[in-house]
């Protein structure tokens, strides 16, 4: 298994047979292997996880699917006012929250996001690979502490449902902008799930918060798990 970061939340898993991309918006993508399948998904219709840049791809990739959240709405109008062939609705499948789907072998399963659309747990070639999209631990200094509490129950509730779960690689976000409590997030997901490898996302390009957070007395039982990503178009082989 090959992971490749682009950028933000967008990561690209290569297996034997089949390439999937999450959550792409912008960023340099490589040339993709054309006899493997390919898949793109799309966690939520915010700016910064979907475009619909996306569908330039089938173009070249005949065979793509997309695996869209439901919140993402596009009609055979809407693709053809901006330039798309209305062809390209049959590649897409929908899925909801806590959805399960089967696509052409691939195991789909989705969590709801406390914030918009869904995360991602997709089980392909004996892999289990866990995209959170926007669901996180979110905590917004100057917001009344019912709506933080609100926040922090919706993600636990939902992490909680992956404790026995058996996770090769999780891409959880790491956002600066939640100050004091960026961690919390990435925290509660390490000490409650089995997931072997940890990716963090949703940097904003601030980087160096991977090492803050890895240097943390905080994670001294779980940062062997954690990867140290420093820069987009980087590339990891696991076994």
């Amino acid at each position: 298994m090959k992971v490749t970061y682009v950028y933000h939340s967008c990561y690209i898993v290569e297996l034997d047979n089949e390439i999937l991309v999450f959550d792409y918006f912008m960023g340099k993508l490589p040339e993709f292997n054309k006899n493997k399948k390919l898949y793109f998904f799309a966690s939520h219709k915010h700016q910064d996880h979907f475009s619909m840049n996306v569908f330039k791809f089938a173009e070249k990739y005949p065979d793509i699917k997309y695996i869209l959240s439901n919140d993402i709405r596009i009609s055979e109008k809407y693709l053809e006012q901006n330039g798309y062939s209305k062809e390209l609705k049959n590649r897409m499948i929908r899925v909801g929250k806590h959805d399960e789907k089967i696509i052409d072998g691939i195991k789909v399963e989705t969590l709801k996001s406390n914030d918009a659309g869904v995360a991602f747990l997709v089980t392909a070639e004996g892999k289990c690979i866990y995209h959170a999209g926007d669901l996180n631990w979110w905590h917004w200094e100057g917001e009344p502490e019912s709506y933080n509490s609100a926040l922090e129950f919706k993600y636990t509730m939902e992490i909680d449902k992956l404790k026995e779960r058996k996770i090769d690689v999780a891409f959880v976000p790491l956002d600066s902008r939640l100050n004091t409590s960026f961690y919390k997030g990435i925290d509660y997901f390490a000490r409650t799930t089995k997931a072997e490898l940890i990716f963090p996302m949703h940097m904003w390009r601030k980087y160096e918060i991977v090492d803050k957070l890895k240097r943390s007395e905080i994670t001294k039982n779980y940062r062997h798990r954690i990867i140290s990503v420093e820069k987009e178009n980087e590339s990891w082989v696991i076994e």
